[in-house]
């Protein structure tokens, strides 16, 4: 088969250990982002497959059908929004997802963000290079209120960390997460007011669907604290359109530490957030890590050669399968 691997960014995939069981294939692999339809299906005209890291690209209607030769999606993870699988079912395409993906990895880069955040690490880092000393205090995390808005798989872990560390966990979310935190011992917010008002440092851990988007609104960061920290290490549509900027401006919160963005990749620093002194940003490094490849890409590569052999695995239109 033809393989088009997209955006991957590091041309990591080659150095993996499961790129062997694709030796019998031809793999293209692209480390740039095409997201206008046309070009992307003229780049992938000649594909039998695609493999999409996680959602870093849409995979719109007018890309899919002009794709004659495509017979399989294979993607990183198990979500699938980002891809019009109504499209690819009425043109026979296969689209597999599987794998949960490591949850450590975004919680590690999570405390990365709040120490650096807090510490004042990369500003204190440059001014040594400089030739400079201590220029800033720090602000510790012990005794400190940490909000974690959803305790799913990575929230609890973020959680159990900042308990370490000494700090208070103060929850908030729908019911099976204010139910879970219940459980584990932590606080529940008395109100979505007192929860953004209470937190001094305040970290997202929702997933982005139709009901998430924008569901941090101005109003919201208008209660948190002039000395409060908002990490974001989920997905940028979790909060308003320019509401974060502005919240930012105005002084409340007073800083953030941001590692995603409305639309990625974000090339030639065109980003508001990164002219800003009281954020930190980092490139969407959440997931990305060595372990978290070698699973992710691992089962990409076994859906494609359980497809190759005939027995395609995680589908998710298996309509396709039955039709066949």
């Amino acid at each position: 088969m033809k393989i088009a691997v997209i955006d991957d960014y590091q041309n990591a995939f080659p150095t993996l250990k499961c790129y062997s069981k694709l030796r019998d294939h031809e793999v293209m692999i692209y480390t740039d982002t095409e997201k206008e339809p046309a070009r992307l299906a003229e780049r992938l005209k000649d594909a039998e497959a695609v493999v999409l890291t996680q959602q870093r690209s849409r995979f719109p209607r007018a890309a899919i059908e002009r794709l004659p030769k495509l017979k399989l999606i294979s993607q990183t993870g198990r979500a699938t929004a980002h891809i019009d699988v109504a499209a690819c079912t009425e043109r026979g395409i296969v689209v597999s997802a599987g794998g949960a993906g490591n949850p450590h990895a975004t919680a590690e880069l999570t405390w990365a963000l709040i120490l650096a955040a807090l510490r004042h690490i990369p500003y204190e880092v440059r001014r040594l290079r400089e030739g400079h000393w201590q220029s800033t205090l720090g602000i510790a995390v012990q005794h400190k209120t940490l909000g974690i808005y959803a305790l799913g798989r990575i929230g609890s872990i973020v959680a159990r960390v900042g308990q370490t560390f000494g700090a208070r966990a103060l929850c908030w979310g729908r019911e099976g997460s204010t139910a879970r935190a219940r459980e584990a011992g932590y606080e529940v917010a008395k109100s979505r007011e007192a929860f953004f008002a209470g937190a001094d440092i305040l970290s997202l851990h929702l997933p982005l669907n139709k009901e998430t988007q924008g569901i941090v609104t101005a109003a919201d960061l208008a209660l948190m604290k002039p000395s409060a920290l908002l990490a974001n290490t989920s997905r940028a549509g979790l909060i308003a359109q320019g509401a974060l900027v502005n919240a930012l401006k105005a002084g409340r919160p007073g800083m953030a530490a941001v590692d995603v963005y409305e639309d990625e990749p974000v090339l030639g620093a065109a980003h508001p957030l990164l002219k800003m002194d009281n954020v930190i940003c980092t490139p969407h490094l959440g997931y990305v890590e060595k372990d978290t490849y070698e699973d992710y890409y691992g089962v990409v590569v076994d859906q494609i050669v359980a497809y190759a052999a005939g027995n395609p695995i995680n589908v998710v239109n298996p309509e396709v399968i039955a039709k066949k």
